[in-house]
């Protein structure tokens, strides 16, 4: 069955490319689970990025980030098949790479070191995740925000595994109360416990440097 999907995509090209691109989740996975093998490479580039940016800032080692997201794709691959449909592919692979990422904490005696170019003065619920940039900062501002980035990651790196987890979750990828729950296997009232710890933790540190 790969294997005629493989031609049959192969001699349709680039309209394939084009649908499977047009797909949401669910439809490309059940396009590869239908036998379009094509499909999953459109999974992958749609969160290679992603799940790589999260892990990273979670063990804050870029080259182990990326074997860990390899890793993710390789259990996407293998386990797609048991994959419930009518949840969030996207929770779903946040949750194999956040286990993935917590078992590299685990087994490491160094802390692990998440870098932050600008920060936010205030941090209500609706929030969006922080930005990295401002072209229209000064050149003032661009070498305050040097020393912040600093101040923040050593911050950052302090705050307990389960805090700096959600924090990550929450504040850079934007993700919902709901998706983290369900991504560290948490109830909501731990999720919005751990992350007022962790702002707090994060705002008393960086308060003084911030207008």
């Amino acid at each position: 069955m790969a294997d005629i999907a493989l031609k049959r995509t192969a001699q349709q090209g680039p309209s394939i490319r084009e649908q499977l691109h047009a797909m949401d989740d669910a439809d490309i996975v059940s396009s590869f689970l239908g036998g379009e093998e094509r499909a999953f490479q459109e999974l992958v580039e749609r969160y290679q990025t992603r799940l790589l940016n999260f892990i990273y800032r979670t063990i804050g080692d870029r080259e182990k980030a990326e074997d860990l997201v390899q890793e993710v794709f390789i259990r996407v691959y293998r386990h797609l098949h048991r994959f419930d449909r009518s949840k969030k592919f996207s929770t779903w692979a946040y949750t194999i790479a956040s286990n993935l990422a917590k078992n590299e904490l685990r087994n490491r005696s160094r802390n692990p070191l998440v870098l932050f170019q600008t920060i936010k003065g205030n941090w209500d619920d609706e929030d969006r995740p922080l930005q990295f940039e401002d072209t229209t900062a000064r050149p003032d501002d661009l070498y305050r925000k040097r020393h912040l980035q600093e101040l923040v990651a050593e911050t950052v790196a302090k705050l307990p595994e389960h805090h700096r987890q959600v924090f990550v979750l929450r504040e850079l990828e934007g993700k919902s109360y709901e998706e983290i729950a369900e991504i560290t296997n948490c109830n909501l009232g731990t999720v919005k416990s751990r992350l007022n710890r962790a702002r707090t933790a994060f705002a008393e540190i960086i308060e003084p440097w911030i207008d």
